[in-house]
């Protein structure tokens, strides 16, 4: 059985590893799967949910899911992009906040189902919101070629399906990888997200319209029995 490396020799100077590091907000732990930053995450956000619930009644509706947004939901979202492809339980932390964070906006019961009431307050569920940011990474980094670095890793490749049609529609290369932290790279996700998004989608000339037919066809995968929000 091999030891696990607790120092790395740096110029004579013992440098100890640290199971965990923390890099603009997010921590990082050594097998990549976010568990510990999501924990982080969800303390945080259900100390604000609680807060919330102490004053719901003093709130109107709308005032509430602002609330709502600009605590709880803004820091769900927050580097969000690094979660693609970490285990179910990890995200499902996340869900479960925002579910709570639902039922007190609509002040229903603490063991309703949550499901209508994203629906009823058009919230993305989580693994929605991820999708929906990695998506819209890819829409600007391709569009503006910046920043560089991301660019560089995205390849256009003709979708052999619509070649004699006057308007391909272009799909990115995805890459051939063996390992599970390289399938959750950029290089990989932004292909794997975008060539999954309809043409109708992939079609959208501005920011605007793409965000706008992105949450649409996100929403209709979320909640299928339910129109589409615009």
């Amino acid at each position: 059985m091999t030891s696990s490396v607790s120092s790395v020799s740096v110029a004579g100077v013992d440098l100890p590893v640290a199971e965990e590091m923390k890099v603009l907000g997010v921590v990082l732990d050594q097998r990549l799967t976010f568990n510990k930053h999501v924990s982080a995450v969800a303390r945080s956000c259900n100390f604000h949910v609680q807060a919330i619930r102490h004053i719901r009644h003093l709130l109107t509706t709308d005032l509430a899911q602002t609330l709502a947004c600009s605590l709880i939901l803004s820091r769900i979202d927050y580097c969000n992009t690094v979660l693609h492809g970490a285990p179910v339980y990890t995200i499902r932390k996340l869900q479960h906040v925002q579910n709570n964070a639902a039922r007190i906006v609509l002040q229903a019961p603490r063991r309703s189902y949550a499901t209508p009431l994203l629906n009823t307050l058009h919230w993305l569920p989580v693994q929605q919101r991820i999708d929906y940011k990695v998506a819209l990474l890819t829409f600007k980094v391709r569009s503006t070629s910046t920043p560089s670095y991301l660019h560089r890793l995205l390849q256009d490749r003709e979708d052999v399906h619509n070649l004699r049609r006057r308007s391909a529609t272009l799909a990115l290369c995805r890459p051939f990888t063996k390992t599970t932290v390289i399938k959750r790279t950029f290089r990989c996700t932004a292909p794997a997200i975008w060539n999954s998004l309809p043409k109708t989608v992939l079609d959208s000339v501005t920011v605007t319209s793409f965000k706008s037919r992105l949450k649409t066809h996100l929403f209709s995968q979320a909640f299928p029995y339910t129109p589409a929000y615009h």
